[in-house]
């Protein structure tokens, strides 16, 4: 599927269609289009992708792949830009990610995805019914869908902030294994987050230190606000992931004391009863010459060493504070 915004700076006016406005664009000298790729046959897509808009064949072969780290990377006529989208279509914590390939060209912009993205959507409404976002030219269009893209992953980080919270109240308070395997789910999805943005960190790091002509000097303050955004929803993702470890380390904490409480009333229970089943089985054994047998106030005293045994021994282990 290719999706086109064809913009006419001399009119102000925007078309949208499919494949067949390349062509009107390629006839409009100072035409910008915006052509969104999507679930489409890999040799026909690099066969336009390259006839039309000259795209390095190797960036086409990248921005095909199922798994490539983001990147950045500049030719004479284009700015390629590789990163990460979110696949999941609702803002609760859950982690998909598809590859979302820019393309930035004097008068084009190229994108391509591999899978549903719902912040391609997004810019695409806002485009339009705002002409001004096409106005700005392909660079504006591009960062505004990074911002876009960073603001989702913000979203989604803040949204686990409070479920952390609850977390923490309710491992205190009532605990259980479902508790330790939900953490352990967020913290593997946290370290995933947490490497995809530092990838996007360096991506916007390089794009300040060195923009390309494609992206006009102009846009420097948009470049840092979306530097910022990404590099505070990396700062998020990181401290999450602290948290989620201290919480699965609490809980882990919690549940070795509670079993060492459980161990130490065993271990007084048991030590409590040692001398008592040590004197039983003394007396216990059936020889027929035990001078106590004979004794007619043997059973009663024998009764009372044991309370006074037990009596003893509490009083030892309240005093140790283990009671």
């Amino acid at each position: 599927m290719i999706r086109t915004l064809l913009y006419c700076p001399s009119t102000g006016g925007i078309e949208t269609g499919d494949e067949a406005l390349l062509a009107a664009w390629q006839k409009e000298p100072d035409a910008l289009i915006w052509a969104d790729f999507a679930d489409n046959e890999a040799q026909a897509e690099a066969k336009i992708l390259s006839s039309c808009f000259g795209l390095h064949p190797l960036a086409i072969q990248d921005a095909q792949r199922d798994r490539h780290p983001p990147k950045i990377e500049a030719f004479d006529d284009n700015v390629f830009v590789l990163l990460k989208g979110l696949s999941t279509p609702s803002d609760e914590f859950e982690f998909g990610t598809i590859q979302l390939a820019l393309f930035i060209g004097q008068r084009f912009l190229v994108t391509r995805h591999s899978d549903d993205s719902r912040s391609i959507d997004a810019l695409r409404q806002e485009a339009e019914q705002n002409r001004a976002l096409l106005a700005g030219g392909p660079d504006a269009l591009a960062l505004r869908l990074c911002r876009i893209m960073v603001d989702r992953y913000a979203r989604k980080l803040l949204a686990l902030e409070p479920r952390l919270g609850d977390l923490e109240l309710e491992i205190v308070a009532n605990p259980d294994d479902s508790m330790l395997a939900e953490l352990i789910g967020y913290k593997t999805d946290l370290r995933k987050f947490r490497r995809i943005l530092v990838y996007h960190v360096q991506v916007f790091s390089e794009l300040i230190k060195n923009p390309p002509p494609q992206v006009r000097a102009e846009r420097i303050h948009e470049i840092r606000d979306v530097y910022e955004h990404q590099e505070r929803a990396s700062s998020l993702a990181s401290l999450y992931y602290e948290v989620s470890s201290d919480l699965i380390d609490g809980y882990i904490s919690l549940a070795s004391h509670r079993l060492n409480n459980i161990i130490r009333i065993l271990t007084i229970i048991t030590a409590i009863f040692v001398p008592l089943t040590f004197l039983a089985g003394i007396y216990g054994m059936n020889f027929e010459y035990m001078p106590e047998l004979k004794t007619r106030a043997g059973y009663f005293v024998l009764l009372g060493i044991m309370g006074a045994i037990v009596a003893v021994l509490v009083l030892l282990f309240r005093r140790n504070r283990w009671l």
